[in-house]
């Protein structure tokens, strides 16, 4: 893989950032020199507070085919298993803990074949948009013989329930944006034309939220799905009790009562 600066394309559109994988000519696998600079990207963009959202999309017909199956190669010394469970401890797995930390919402724009473990690099994102071409692909044990990673089998659980998720991983058929959009997997499929437009308009949208939302939600979301029901209302009320009594709060309500809308500060 030829280290060139362009794997990873970068935008801004005011508050809101753009990261494009950057390998269309084979459909955006996901090479370690591309994580690299992902994970430096994602890095640089939590410690730009004029950032206040992100879209990660693929640049050409793709979204991510997942694993560079092709660098592949053991180490000296090594198995192809261990050099590659390592790895993924070491990078790839950081790639999703990084966007679910981000300090910001997160769009995944799926313009095209999102495959492999850039399933689980898609459903990290808070919204998850895709073009009506595009469709989810887990080749991971029909046809390799191993399980779904990056997050994959967390993601499929919770969003889309265990029989569901089970018969994807086993079968491997292809799921279209529609159906996904209708079994809940994501928020939504757009026509293709419209697909970075309408991106972008989410993002900018939650651009405007609360410096604080994203990180909130992700947190009363992943809790709700392993706590009972009075452990989970107990964790609203000691959310509540905090974020009642900071000055966002208060400039909602007086918007409200002024009907207009409120104006958060930046983070």
């Amino acid at each position: 893989m030829p280290d060139t600066p362009d794997l990873l394309l970068q935008e801004r559109h005011g508050d809101v950032a753009v990261l494009k994988l950057n390998i269309p000519q084979r459909l955006n696998p996901l090479a370690m020199p591309l994580q690299e600079r992902l994970h430096a990207a994602l890095a640089a963009l939590a410690a730009d507070r004029s950032v206040r959202a992100l879209v990660i999309t693929g640049e050409g017909k793709a979204f991510c085919v997942g694993a560079d199956l092709s660098s592949m190669q053991p180490a000296s010394g090594q198995s192809l298993g261990e050099q590659t469970a390592q790895a993924m401890e070491a990078l790839s797995n950081r790639l999703i803990q990084d966007i679910r930390e981000l300090p910001f919402p997160v769009v995944s724009a799926v313009n095209g074949p999102c495959a492999g473990a850039g399933v689980g690099l898609a459903l990290a994102a808070d919204v998850v948009v895709a073009a009506r071409s595009a469709y989810f692909y887990l080749p991971f044990m029909p046809r390799l013989g191993i399980v779904p990673d990056l997050g994959t089998t967390w993601f499929l659980e919770r969003f889309v329930g265990r029989a569901r998720a089970v018969g994807l991983s086993l079968l491997g058929d292809r799921l279209s944006a529609e159906q996904a959009q209708q079994w809940g997997l994501i928020w939504g499929a757009v026509d293709d034309a419209n697909l970075a437009t309408e991106a972008l308009a989410l993002a900018q949208r939650l651009a405007r939220l609360p410096a604080h939302a994203a990180q909130e939600i992700r947190a009363v979301y992943e809790n709700a799905g392993q706590a009972s029901l009075v452990d989970q209302m107990r964790l609203e009320a000691e959310r509540q009790r905090e974020l009642i009594d900071r000055p966002t709060f208060a400039e909602g309500v007086q918007a409200f009562l002024g009907k207009r809308e409120p104006v958060f500060p930046p983070r």
